[in-house]
């Protein structure tokens, strides 16, 4: 009995045991597994936190390690595909996307990532047949009908497109950007009256919003049926007469029949309205300018001009109009005023900016004035070279040469050689600004790369040959470009000045003294500079009295010489 019952003890003992250790063994499993899971989720982690950073490399390399601990885990798998998608490297990213569509098939979002993926891969069709599995999926995934269609338009699949625009439609709505997309769809397909059907129904769906009936006019218009578009036109006028758009489609309607005191009617309401945009008044009122001169189209620009002036006061489009009207009754000054005003407004008009410029050069220009609008030109318009050209060449005239050497320098870069008129201009303009400046030989090297692309330029030839007069250097070369421009410009006194002041310092007094007499001949008041400069020629002559009378004409003179002075006080002549 004994023995019996220890056995048994030792058999209970002994199952225990076993019981015990099977028990640890399992515990031993579920505890690394919960190890490779927490450690799978830290690397997770890490690489969402990376990837939020943009830190493409580091997000892929600990996606990759939770990938390790994970390899069954969907997420995973999307993530990396995330990576390399945003990475530019969509091949690489097409299996992990593929397998996360695999092992999630109810998650949408792998789905689209794979539509993106073919998308990127430039196979658009396949990623329209993942997008029609999702949208047919019940109502949650119909916003994707937009995606789709647009693939489908750019695959050329156009009835595919019009399908998924139907659908898009039932899920938002009639909306305009779906309801003009299938009406040029329609229309591509000659589908004339379904076009209009879809027109009507924006109409319907958004009543008195202009914008709609001016769709479907235009669409009238363009297919030969005006009278269908006068007609609803009239309709929609009748119900809300103070839209000023459905004014203005009456006039252009009208007046393509030929209606034109109707057509005026609409026009003058129209414009009768501060809602009408002033862009559109202005391209209307200069489209009237095109016609041909007459009492009555005067008359019809007056009334015009006094409504834009009353219902849009200071409107850069408004006085841009005034301007183009002034211009072409030759009133250019006035003309050239509204521009101004309109820039000052408005400075985004490049071709503007260019006719007030070139508009305001002349014998008379107020530079000063003038380089506002240089100044504006480049400011709006840094990477055009024309207006650092045009506000080199104004500071260069107000004697603001260091200023004019940077604009003309930065005129020149710009052109990049596009234009060598441009080129030929400013190197000239900068070579008299270098002079101004004492960088004499820089200068010499301008003038000679400007009469490289233009050898008859001929101020470019008379400043030349004077400045080199001015050194008493390559005396020869002064004569032969002084003399070309002589003979071309006979009546120009500056040109002829040029000429004598060279041939003076040639010793050649004679012909100094004929030259001379011909420039202040052609010259109604002589500068101080050409009484001076015969005064020297006279003197060099043996004519002393005469000299002498001569400096003391140009005395007072802002242009004289400061050895003037000296010259009368001892009568004789002074370098």
């Amino acid at each position: 009995m004994n023995f019996k019952r220890i056995l048994l003890i030792c058999l209970l003992v002994s199952l225990g045991s076993t019981a015990s250790f099977a028990q640890d063994r399992l515990s031993k499993k579920a505890r690394k597994a919960q190890v490779n899971e927490s450690q799978g989720t830290r690397y997770f982690i890490e690489g969402e936190k990376n990837l939020i950073l943009n830190d493409l490399e580091k997000a892929f390399f600990y996606f990759q390690k939770a990938l390790e601990f994970s390899p069954e885990a969907p997420a995973i798998h999307y993530k990396i595909a995330e990576v390399l998608v945003k990475a530019n490297q969509a091949e690489k990213a097409m299996p992990y996307a593929t397998k996360a569509a695999e092992l999630d098939g109810e998650n949408k979002y792998y789905s689209l990532m794979l539509a993106e993926i073919y998308t990127n891969l430039k196979q658009p069709l396949k990623a329209a047949e993942i997008l029609e599995n999702l949208t047919e999926d019940g109502e949650n995934n119909q916003q994707y009908n937009l995606d789709l269609a647009s693939i489908y338009l750019n695959s050329n699949e156009m009835d595919k497109a019009l399908v998924a625009l139907d659908r898009a439609e039932e899920f938002y709505g009639v909306m305009e950007p779906i309801t003009l997309q299938k009406q040029r769809i329609y229309l591509n397909n000659n589908n004339l009256s379904q076009a209009l059907a879809e027109g009507e129904k924006l109409v319907e769906a958004r009543p008195g919003n202009p914008a709609y009936v001016m769709n479907l006019v235009e669409i009238l218009y363009n297919n030969d049926r005006v009278d269908q578009a006068l007609e609803l036109v009239f309709e929609e006028i009748s119900k809300y007469p103070n839209q000023p758009e459905l004014q203005m489609a009456a006039h252009t309607l009208l007046k393509d029949k030929g209606d034109i005191q109707q057509s005026n009617h609409h026009l003058y309401s129209a414009f009768a309205s501060p809602d009408l945009d002033p862009e559109v008044k202005s391209k209307a009122f200069i489209s009237q300018l095109t016609e041909i001169k007459t009492q009555k189209r005067e008359i019809l620009l007056d009334s015009l001009e006094t409504l834009m002036s009353t219902s849009n006061p200071e409107n850069a489009d408004i006085y841009a109009a005034f301007g183009e009207r002034r211009m072409q009754e030759q009133k250019l000054d006035e003309g050239i005023d509204y521009f101004k005003k309109s820039l000052l407004i408005n400075p985004k008009n490049n071709k503007m900016l260019e006719k007030v410029i070139l508009g305001s050069f002349g014998e008379d220009a107020d530079f000063n004035e003038l380089e506002k609008f240089t100044t504006l030109g480049v400011d709006e318009f840094p990477k055009n070279p024309e207006f650092w050209f045009y506000d080199g060449v104004v500071k260069s005239a107000q004697k603001k040469d260091e200023e004019a050497v940077i604009s003309l320098k930065k005129a020149i870069e710009l052109n990049a050689n596009k234009n060598p008129q441009l080129d030929q201009v400013a190197f000239g303009s900068l070579g008299s600004s270098l002079y101004n400046l004492g960088e004499k030989e820089e200068a010499f090297r301008n003038f000679d790369k400007a009469l490289e692309l233009n050898p008859n330029d001929e101020q470019v030839l008379n400043n030349y040959s004077y400045f080199l007069s001015l050194e008493k250097k390559n005396l020869d070369k002064a004569k032969t470009m002084s003399y070309k421009v002589v003979k071309r410009f006979p009546d120009n006194g500056t040109f002829l000045d040029t000429h004598a002041w060279v041939l003076f310092q040639l010793e050649d007094y004679e012909g100094a003294k004929k030259y001379m007499e011909l420039a202040m001949k052609h010259e109604a008041e002589p500068s101080g500079v050409m009484l001076e400069h015969y005064g020297d020629i006279l003197f060099h002559l043996g004519q002393k009295n005469e000299a002498l009378s001569y400096w003391k004409k140009a005395e007072g003179s802002p242009e004289a010489s400061d050895k003037l002075s000296q010259k009368i006080k001892e009568g004789k002549y002074h370098e």
